[in-house]
């Protein structure tokens, strides 16, 4: 292989390494599904023994809730911090020193049983939530800035692997046969300390990011030794070269406040669709479609519907594996528009078979069809894109205020659908999935007029394109746009 496309052993545990955040991310997204009834069993003794009297269903419904949507909020603040760190102490250390709440997590949830304390699991949830926040920001972040090139979809997309890996451990985990039962699951929650542990161990091995030493401390020569371990190669004069053209960049242009972002017409086109695109990640209906997936299974009677749940979380891992073969060949721009328009036709076809089940049947048959294809399509494009386009959209002055914005869209955006979806499906019952095939036509249409292709081009062609966008906006059509920078492949 040609140097620049080379995935040398330094370059795979850097990313490896830094993946691990994406997998502590995804098991304490989903760790609390599985284990809810002997959880809520728990709130309601600790209650007893307090106040002499049993909870009341509003206070159990109100505590489970809080214990559910509080992740959301604390990743809400950590993705907003995340420029405070990296500017300041670089993507690997920054890394390193998240692990701090990951740790203070663990001990929280794994003691709350023994001390009788339902507060601590939800100050242990908020505080995990943090440290996936952060995670959220720095691992594409880290991850765009080692990849080369030619490499960055395929190594984008195990951000989002990272996470899926992390939602199956954890609804395997959760079985009552393993660590979902009443003696166990203050370790299902606990368990954070384990990947916490490995990942402190392992990034003291890890590069920090070249880009941020020569741009952000202007180590020239500490970046070129990096570079060259990175590739494997002792010839990295391009990559340097792209780095210092980037470096001159962002002499002109200094850092970037999340307010300037909006402010400037430079970067409002480019955060616009970095938010756009977190939203149709979010909107799409997918965490909507984890959740139901188990009331969808009992309702098709399925005789075991966990297990079937957990065969939606191997296809969304397998899908995940398939985008990242795919992403550099049919590029980003083109696996979203499908992944759209899939998983919109696997709504559609969900609302027919769910509204026709009474009366027929084999609809149960087509509704699990259906769910497994509307995992399949999010993980072929609305799943891995959004985090690591960001990196590409952005050059290194804005690109922290970047992230933490796109994070907060995404962490809202989530935290809305968590605590709302309960309420809308009361209302509409098997027609909920109408509103989500609404909202993904429109981020399809979006995406189709307004997001261009970034494979294969460097971060400073991508936002050369979009200065040219700017300067030409009157005069080229959205096909032209699209395709800007499109032929200059490496």
């Amino acid at each position: 292989m040609e140097g620049g496309k080379q995935l040398t052993l330094p370059l795979m545990l850097a990313v490896g390494t830094a993946v691990i955040g994406s997998l502590q991310f995804g098991y304490n997204t989903g760790v609390i599904n599985a284990p809810q009834k002997v959880i809520e069993t728990f709130y309601n003794e600790t209650w007893l023994e307090r106040y002499q009297e049993p909870i009341s269903k509003t206070t159990i419904t109100t505590l489970w809730s809080l214990s559910v949507a509080i992740f959301s909020v604390g990743g809400i603040i950590g993705s907003l911090s995340v420029g405070l760190f990296v500017n300041r102490f670089g993507r690997r250390n920054s890394m390193l020193m998240a692990n701090v709440l990951a740790f203070i997590a663990a001990a929280l949830m794994g003691f709350s049983k023994m001390t009788s304390s339902y507060e601590m699991l939800i100050i242990g949830r908020f505080v995990v939530g943090l440290y996936s926040g952060l995670s959220t920001g720095f691992v594409p972040m880290y991850v765009g800035e080692v990849a080369p090139t030619a490499l960055r979809g395929a190594l984008g997309t195990l951000h989002q692997l990272g996470i899926v890996v992390g939602i199956l451990m954890a609804q395997i985990f959760g079985l009552d046969t393993i660590m979902g039962n009443a003696t166990m699951w203050p370790f299902l929650l606990g368990f954070t300390f384990i990947p916490a542990l490995l990942q402190c161990c392992l990034l003291p091995f890890c590069p920090e990011s070249p880009r941020f030493l020569l741009i952000n401390r202007n180590e020239e020569n500490r970046a070129k030794s990096v570079m060259k371990k990175l590739r494997g190669t002792s010839d990295v004069s391009a990559d340097m070269q792209e780095m210092k053209e980037e470096s001159r960049q962002m002499m002109r242009e200094k850092k970037v406040t999340i307010l300037e972002l909006f402010r400037s017409p430079l970067y409002r086109q480019p955060i616009i669709i970095a938010i756009m695109l977190q939203l149709s990640q979010q909107l799409s209906g997918i965490n909507a479609v984890f959740y139901y997936s188990t009331a969808i299974f009992e309702k098709a009677n399925v005789k075991q519907p966990v297990y079937a749940t957990i065969g939606a979380g191997v296809v969304n891992t397998a899908f995940t594996v398939v985008s990242l073969f795919v992403v550099e060949r049919a590029g980003r721009r083109s696996l979203h528009l499908l992944g759209l328009l899939g998983m919109a036709g696997s709504a559609i076809l969900m609302t027919i078979a769910l509204a026709l089940l009474d009366q027929l049947e084999w609809m149960s048959y087509v509704s699990i069809v259906a769910i497994f294809a509307f995992v399949a399509f999010f993980e072929i494009g609305p799943g891995p894109i959004p985090w690591f386009i960001v990196a590409e959209l952005f050059s290194q002055g804005p690109r922290p205020s970047a992230f933490a914005v796109a994070g907060f869209s995404n962490w809202t955006a989530n935290f809305i659908v968590g605590m709302c979806f309960q309420y809308v499906q009361e209302v509409c019952g098997p027609y909920v999935f109408v509103i989500f095939t609404v909202l993904l036509l429109c981020f399809f249409v979006f995406t189709f007029f307004k997001v261009p292709e970034t494979k294969g081009r460097t971060f400073d062609e991508i936002s050369a394109g979009f200065r040219q966008t700017m300067a030409g906006a009157e005069k080229h059509s959205p096909e032209e746009l699209n395709s800007l920078g499109a032929d200059s492949q490496l």
